[in-house]
């Protein structure tokens, strides 16, 4: 282990990178114990987005932004969308669940064109595509631990939310894939085509090559230091989000669709065992480095010196995507602050947000400011949105 002169006499560019690790390392580990010991009905997430803008390069430089932590930061997103794929039910996305999300994002998809078109009429916004994608957006893989918390998981409102969570997802990440990651609408089309080919031939992989040895060996390895599992499905994420960005598609495309892979041909007796460790991995070291790498990139001064922008798309995320879900969901979850808890769920966002605004960002599309507002906004939204549902009166469901 390098002691800290070492550390301090090394090269430059390593200790800066550790130096970095060690922050974020401590904010990660911190994070629960504050809120803890403290009480604070917080989600974790908002204490990683706060530390990263303390501690970034906006705020104490404690944090160095370079290329090894954009990598794990990647990772870290990769892993929370695959996350919310593994969690995914068949039985959300189906019937009258699957029904329900699909009209409800499509609203949500007409209501955030006319936003958007507001806001470029009146000159605020200059990319119409991007920031209408972004309102349209569910943070699911961030809400599932909450909704886990709560013990709703499992429940019908749980089901509902992990539909329309799904498709505030799903949605999102295909218009992203059609509309941004590629030149034209045709090239988009055909590499998503040429990616659900090849995640399909991966889906169908296992099939093929297992037998009883195999599923042997890779049950004994749930038990040693092998871990054969665990490298397995290591080797499915990065793989599908290899193949994503070799096809021009965000990489969260092939995250997601690779905990969907996982969720539907994993044996129910390793369900529960692999998903821990999977979890353990992912929330343990990856997602918190995602969260507090975004805090750190957040132009905070430029919220400061235009905070109505933020509000401005804070509220739209409430009317653009909560609202449609209170009125359409009536019949569904009928009692009105159940739907109204419903719909705060539904309109929180931020990951989605933070990889429409890299995207637009790096290509130039999006004005820096409207970039640090949207994920300003999101970030309040996932500070405010969850806190004011906790704090609506439960109702039991089955």
């Amino acid at each position: 282990m390098l002691s800290p002169l070492l550390l301090v006499a090394g090269d430059t560019a390593i200790s800066k990178e550790l130096l970095s690790l060690l922050v974020i390392a401590l904010i990660a580990a911190a994070a629960p114990l504050v809120l803890g010991l403290l009480r604070l009905r917080l989600a974790e997430v908002v204490v990683f987005l706060a530390a990263g803008v303390v501690f970034g390069p906006h705020g104490l430089h404690w944090i160095v932004i370079d290329d090894a932590i954009e990598l794990l930061a990647e990772l870290g997103l990769g892993f929370l969308f695959f996350a919310a794929g593994l969690e995914l039910e068949q039985a959300a996305i189906r019937g009258r669940s699957g029904r329900l999300a699909a009209i409800g994002w499509f609203c949500s998809a007409l209501a955030a064109m006319a936003a958007a078109g507001t806001l470029q009429l009146v000159g605020l916004i200059d990319d119409f595509t991007g920031i209408a994608i972004a309102l349209t957006s569910t943070a699911l893989g961030t809400l599932l631990p909450i909704l886990r918390d709560w013990g709703e998981l499992r429940s019908s409102f749980g089901r509902y939310f992990m539909g329309a969570g799904a498709m505030g997802e799903f949605g999102p990440i295909l218009a992203i894939s059609l509309l941004l990651g590629a030149s034209n609408t045709a090239v988009a089309v055909l590499s998503l085509l040429m990616f659900a080919a090849a995640a399909l031939i991966l889906a169908r992989l296992p099939l093929h090559l297992a037998n009883d040895r195999m599923v042997q060996v890779v049950q004994l390895g749930h038990h040693t230091s092998s871990q054969t599992a665990l490298r397995l499905t290591i080797l499915l994420l990065v793989a599908l989000l290899v193949i994503a960005n070799r096809f021009g598609l965000d990489a969260v495309l092939g995250a997601f669709v690779a905990g969907v892979i996982l969720r539907r041909y994993l044996p129910e007796e390793q369900e529960t065992l692999l998903a821990l460790k999977v979890e353990g991995v992912a929330f343990g070291i990856f997602v918190p480095i995602f969260f507090i790498v975004s805090g750190a990139n957040l132009d905070i001064a430029s919220i400061i010196e235009k905070p109505l922008r933020m509000g401005i798309f804070f509220v739209l995320m409430l009317l653009v995507r909560g609202l449609p879900q209170f009125f359409l969901y009536r019949s569904a979850i009928p009692d009105p602050i159940e739907r109204s808890r419903f719909a705060l769920l539904v309109a929180t966002a931020l990951p989605i947000i933070v990889a429409v605004t890299t995207l637009e960002l790096r290509a130039g599309l999006m004005r820096p400011e409207n970039a640090a507002a949207l994920v300003g906004a999101g970030a309040l939204s996932v500070l405010v949105f969850p806190m004011v549902a906790a704090m609506l009166p439960h109702r039991s469901s089955a």
